[in-house]
């Protein structure tokens, strides 16, 4: 019987073992629950599943940053897209200069992420994601700017609307837009954001602020604001992943940087249109997109 155990043992060891091994050439890719970051782990995978014979997982719409920092910090995924400003101003809770470059925000946050997280920042995929104040066209509203907009409600009613996570959000959240412009809100709501842009343009919310590359203020169309105090940093969408991963799977790097520069607002908008509007699959729009640009082959 001892020697019977002492095998069992052995074999499940080496089970074990290989599992941990066979571990290392799967990359676990995850987003936020919203339609761009539902077609974006596609974009990713396509390029690697291409350029290596590494396996690819998908855990998607995992959450928003608050949920995928830790995610990513404890091994739970290996990789996501996020965006520059809010990495820098979110997680790493640092302050922009108004006007502050691209380049320079990048360079921040992922010295940042390589110190705090070991999470590398590779190549920007080529498009921002910014935020914008928008409100629909039936308003009465006549403004073009942020500070427009504050001055109008401090003299209607202006009920303000967005993501649960807006409202927590630490250097580019609801506190700080308040203090950063003058507004005086008759009340907020928090909505989900698959359907804030419904609830503005159906008068549930007189305001909500959208992202520039949602198609959906177009589908709406919806009035967007500029963003006359440089309130917000900049949004470039970069690939982040665990530097553990690229060192058990080398070849990952090289992969995903096949995307830099690819992606442009356009296309990106056209990707969240195919999928919010046209209703087609996340999946697909992106294997398209590989498609198109010559990334993959049929």
């Amino acid at each position: 019987m001892r020697v019977k155990t002492k095998a069992l043992i052995a074999i499940f060891m080496f089970v074990i073992v290989l599992s941990a091994c066979s571990n290392k050439n799967e990359v676990v890719i995850s987003g936020k629950p919203w339609t761009e970051q539902y077609i974006l782990p596609y974009i990713l995978g396509g390029v690697i599943e291409e350029n290596t014979d590494y396996d690819v997982k998908y855990e998607e719409g995992l959450g928003e940053v608050a949920i995928l920092t830790p995610a990513l910090d404890n091994g739970e995924i290996d990789l996501y897209v996020e965006y520059t400003g809010t990495g820098l101003k979110d997680v790493l809770e640092k302050e922009t200069e108004p006007g502050e470059s691209p380049d320079s925000v990048y360079d921040r946050v992922k010295k940042g992420y390589d110190e705090e997280f070991d999470v590398k920042w590779l190549e920007p995929l080529g498009f921002e994601n910014a935020y914008t104040l928008t409100y629909a066209p039936d308003s009465g509203y006549e403004a073009e700017t942020i500070s427009e907009l504050a001055e109008i409600s401090q003299k209607e009613d202006m009920v303000f609307g967005a993501p649960h996570p807006f409202y927590e959000r630490v250097g580019e959240g609801y506190d700080d837009l308040v203090e950063a412009f003058p507004f005086d809100f008759s009340d907020t709501k928090s909505i989900d954001p698959n359907i804030m842009y419904d609830a503005v343009e159906k008068g549930d919310v007189d305001l909500v602020p959208g992202f520039t590359t949602d198609s959906r203020i177009e589908k709406f169309d919806l009035v967007t604001t500029e963003d006359d105090k440089d309130f917000f940093p900049m949004y470039d969408a970069v690939p982040i992943i665990r530097k553990e991963a690229l060192e058990d799977m080398p070849e990952l790097e090289d992969a995903i940087n096949e995307l830099a520069g690819q992606i442009s607002e356009e296309d990106m908008l056209k990707m969240n249109a195919r999928v919010d509007i046209d209703e087609e699959k996340p999946e697909d729009v992106a294997n398209d997109f590989l498609v198109e640009k010559g990334l993959i082959e049929q």
